[in-house]
């Protein structure tokens, strides 16, 4: 195992800075995942903890050595790629071996290696196949057996499973998952899937255009996300951001009018806005909550205009107007509304998100009776001061 820090690190691709003043620390032992949307600098950043690519400047370090002329095969870290890039002509156990036998190991640490890798991967039976004969997950187990022979200190996953079928995913996603529970090493794993990101990591780093929008647990970053790029990129469906002005604020709450005229109360803490300041107001699907037309005190009225049926739960999209995009709302699979139905729609004020002009966060109130919003550094203590990854584009 091994710490991984990171202090100041940028890079740049000519005259493209593609990655800005990262500031980070992966603790021992630690899944961490990097993730954002395509383009955001994530396999770049993976890259240079590898040693695949060079720093433009600041320090990175693995163990407390500072490797920023390592070369890669000397920094202790081993990668899988997106693609297996298994070799076509050998077998399963030739594939594991082959990187081994480059370094000269001894034919019994070979055999040790492999068969130990085989049994943690469950491939003992494939060992004498090749990868023509391997369904798609077993090709990916085996590029992770040939990384795990090397008992690195680090892995690195860059996308492994976006070449694979939805269900088997959800299969090497569990994989990989026990394999960090039992090899308890440090992980560095990309994606563009949040999905992914929020069943796998201990911590998440989420990236914009190269800047590290927020690092946190994936429920602190799921309930007290630190901009607007946060909460709607960390979430499935997405949480609705919704424009308005400051009616009035202060510690204990804020009062926010929507684009249709309509009145919202907040639980955060807005005593540093001002009456007339343009902001956004976020709630997650989930949290809302429909009732027929004719029914008092629900906040907001429209349309259906859409049901999405998925199982176990139901999207329901609301036009309301004056909004710009419609409302999704999360229900059970039951729901009693249909396509056309005219509804009134909840916010209850202590499931709603308040981001200023700048599309920072404001701190959100504990819930009556509930636990306390988190006071560390990574949710952000001070939730509207700019962090210092983020005070360039991509912040909100």
């Amino acid at each position: 195992m091994a710490e991984i820090a990171l202090q100041g690190v940028n890079k740049r691709f000519g005259a493209s800075h593609v990655i800005h003043d990262v500031d980070l620390r992966i603790r021992s032992g630690e899944f961490c995942v990097f993730v954002g949307p395509s383009g955001c600098g994530k396999s770049t950043l993976l890259r240079l903890v590898a040693g695949l690519e060079a720093t433009s400047s600041g320090d990175l370090s693995i163990d407390g050595r500072r490797v920023n002329d390592v070369p890669p095969k000397s920094r202790g870290v081993a990668m899988v790629f997106q693609s297996y890039a298994l070799y076509p002509h050998m077998t399963v156990y030739e594939n594991m071996a082959f990187g081994l036998r480059l370094g000269r190991a001894s034919r019994e640490t070979v055999r040790g290696r492999v068969e130990e890798a085989a049994q943690l991967l469950q491939l003992g039976d494939l060992l004498e196949r090749r990868p023509r004969q391997l369904s798609g997950g077993q090709r990916q187990r085996v590029a992770i057996g040939r990384a795990i022979v090397r008992h690195p200190q680090v892995f690195l996953f860059d996308e492994p499973l976006s070449n694979l079928d939805a269900a088997l995913r959800v299969q090497m996603r569990l994989e990989i998952a026990r394999l960090h529970q039992r090899l308890q090493t440090t992980m560095i794993y990309v994606t563009h899937d949040q999905l992914e990101a929020m069943t796998l990591a201990d911590r998440i780093v989420v990236l914009q255009q190269g800047y590290v929008e927020q690092v946190g647990a994936p429920l602190v970053l799921y309930h007290h996300p630190r901009n607007t790029f946060v909460a709607g990129f960390i979430g499935s469906p997405r949480m609705n951001l919704l424009a308005g002005r400051l009616v009035q604020g202060g510690a204990g709450g804020a009062l926010v009018q929507l684009g249709g005229g309509s009145e919202i109360a907040a639980r955060v803490d807005a005593s540093q806005g001002r009456a007339g300041d343009a902001v956004t107001l976020g709630i997650r699907p989930e949290h809302l909550q429909l009732e027929p037309h004719d029914v008092d005190g629900a906040a907001l009225e429209g349309q259906i205009i859409r049901t999405e049926h998925l199982g176990d739960h139901a999207l329901i999209y609301v036009q309301v107007p004056g909004l710009d995009e419609p409302l999704t709302v999360k229900v059970d699979t039951e729901s009693r509304f249909a396509d056309g139905a005219r509804v009134r729609v909840s916010l209850p004020a202590s499931s709603c998100h308040l981001f200023d002009d700048q599309g920072r966060a404001f701190a959100r109130l504990a819930r009556p009776g509930g636990v306390a919003p988190p006071q560390d550094q990574e949710a952000g203590a001070d939730a509207r001061s700019p962090l210092p990854n983020i005070a360039g584009p991509g912040s909100g």
